[in-house]
């Protein structure tokens, strides 16, 4: 039991930042999966242009989750900064599934919403493992003044753990 508890406390944090980023993720799939389904199949608009649209509305509403809830307690380096950059990585984690969701249409000729779906389904899996990453890297990041608030606040971290270290971007 112990060693349970010295565990969720190790990565308590991590734990319930994932949660969070889950949280929006998921939100941000169904308005970005269920926005680019009904523009193909039931606007009309073609499955790339329907994606990338959905990708943006989508993307918006994950910024502004993840920025003032899963991430509100790293350092902001300028919204306009991060908002840009977190577009600019949107971008390139939409690459996969426009290139799924393309060679499913138009090189298969599966054209029906059950392969849409699976298309959109296994690129947005590959594009949010690079989200994931380059995020935490590049977007929201680590605040420097966690480690003298832990230790101000009577707190003593685990001794093998470095007060400012983000353990996914660290080696």
């Amino acid at each position: 039991m112990q060693l349970l508890q010295r565990a969720y406390e190790r990565f308590a944090a991590i734990i319930h930042e994932l949660l969070k980023f889950g949280t929006i993720g998921a939100i941000a799939f169904v308005i970005d999966f269920g926005g680019a389904y009904l523009l193909a199949f039931g606007v009309g608009v073609g499955p790339l242009v329907s994606k990338v649209l959905s990708t943006v509305v989508a993307a918006t509403f994950a910024y502004m989750g993840n920025r003032f809830w899963t991430y509100r307690h790293r350092q902001q380096s300028g919204l306009a900064r991060e908002y840009i950059l977190f577009f600019l990585l949107n971008g390139i984690g939409l690459i996969p599934p426009l290139i799924t969701i393309g060679f499913t249409h138009y090189t298969l000729g599966l054209q029906d919403g059950l392969s849409y779906t699976i298309a959109q389904g296994v690129g947005v899996a590959i594009g949010t493992v690079f989200r994931l990453w380059s995020y935490k890297k590049w977007v929201f990041l680590a605040a420097p003044e966690l480690a003298e608030d832990v230790e101000g606040a009577g707190a003593r971290p685990h001794p093998d753990v470095k007060a400012q270290a983000d353990p996914l971007t660290t080696p």
